[in-house]
């Protein structure tokens, strides 16, 4: 078999092509992003391909699946530039599996595509996938799912897998996810360093190790599943997890206080997640992952709680790869994410 991932240099793509060229079932590999990394995987190899712009089709030919990953989070105050890669991008890589005649389709969705849902019970994958209009990932991921609905409908010969996993940590990941989300003034903080845990009304969600989502993907990808997947492990997460692991104190904040702080950051331009993001985030239902046990054959091997301890330690230790995306160290540092984090 050869496989092409989009976004193959990332905190998913990286373990993606791992999993896929440890399998013997699969022949090639063939990483695409927008730029090439100074890393090696088995059975892989890499073509600079940005999604908006390159000609997909040529590179999608002979394929057998496309795992589609390729996802920019920012500029979070430009809705336009993000829409660009993310809704226009997904469209050009179904239209080019589709003129490819690849026979199979892989999409990393998220629970992020689902509507706000219960906290108190876990849903299936048939839970509305309208998002949350507040935030740009929300409504570019609910928005994608409408994109592939479409596709499937003119594509039915066309084998699509849908998975909708929740956070998703690796320790090699830590630093590109703290410049993602907590920006250039967060410490590189370790269990322990923390005195309090804010516990904030409605905040219990859903975590997996890199690893593990990478196993669900290498499933999709060689079985004959269709259709949606919710992935996720066990426990769900809320404010006494968080402070049993950081070994901290819970202390009751209103949604509203750390809300207003986040927007206040990110008014600055000093914290790259928006407040519609947190709005996001505090609504997004409990997913049931028992489609995936039984039609993928898939479960996790690490706790979401393992997944949260290698966080930590990456971003302790400053792990990472040499992937533009997963070096610990850019060009420009820490000083450099605060002047850019708008553009």
């Amino acid at each position: 078999m050869r496989i092409v991932v989009t976004g193959a240099t990332g905190n998913v793509g990286t373990s993606v092509v791992e999993a896929l060229g440890r399998d013997p079932g699969v022949d090639t590999v063939l990483g695409l992003a927008r730029r090439e990394p100074d890393w090696t995987a088995p059975k892989t190899e890499w073509a600079a391909a940005d999604v908006v712009t390159a000609d997909l089709a040529p590179l999608f030919r002979g394929a057998d699946t496309v795992i589609h990953l390729a996802w920019a989070f920012h500029p979070t105050h430009d809705s336009a530039a993000t829409w660009r890669t993310n809704v226009i991008g997904s469209t050009r890589v179904f239209d080019a599996v589709a003129a490819a005649g690849v026979p199979a389709l892989v999409y990393a969705s998220s629970v992020g595509a689902y509507s706000p849902g219960p906290k108190d019970r876990a849903v299936d994958e048939s839970w509305p996938t309208h998002g949350w209009p507040g935030a740009s990932y929300t409504r570019e991921k609910a928005y994608v799912e409408r994109v592939l609905d479409a596709f499937e409908a003119a594509h039915s010969d066309r084998r699509v897998v849908r998975l909708r996993p929740g956070f998703i940590f690796k320790r090699e990941a830590a630093q590109e996810q703290r410049r993602i989300f907590g920006g250039p003034l967060v410490p590189n903080l370790s269990a322990g360093r923390l005195p309090v845990v804010p516990d904030i009304p409605g905040l219990r969600f859903q975590t997996l190790h890199t690893t593990d989502v990478a196993e669900a993907y290498r499933l999709a990808a060689l079985g004959d599943a269709r259709g949606p997947f919710n992935v996720a492990a066990d426990p769900v997460v809320g404010a006494a997890e968080l402070a049993d692991l950081l070994g901290a104190r819970r202390v009751r904040v209103p949604a509203t206080v750390v809300r207003g702080a986040i927007w206040a950051g990110w008014q600055l331009n000093l914290v790259p997640a928006s407040p519609g993001l947190f709005d996001a985030v505090i609504r997004l239902p409990i997913m049931d992952t028992g489609r995936a046990r039984r039609d993928l054959g898939w479960s996790p091997r690490y706790s979401s709680l393992d997944a949260l301890r290698e966080f930590l330690e990456g971003l302790r230790t400053g792990a990472g790869l040499p992937t533009p995306p997963l070096t610990p160290h850019p060009p420009g540092g820490r000083l450099r994410e605060l002047l850019t984090s708008r553009r």
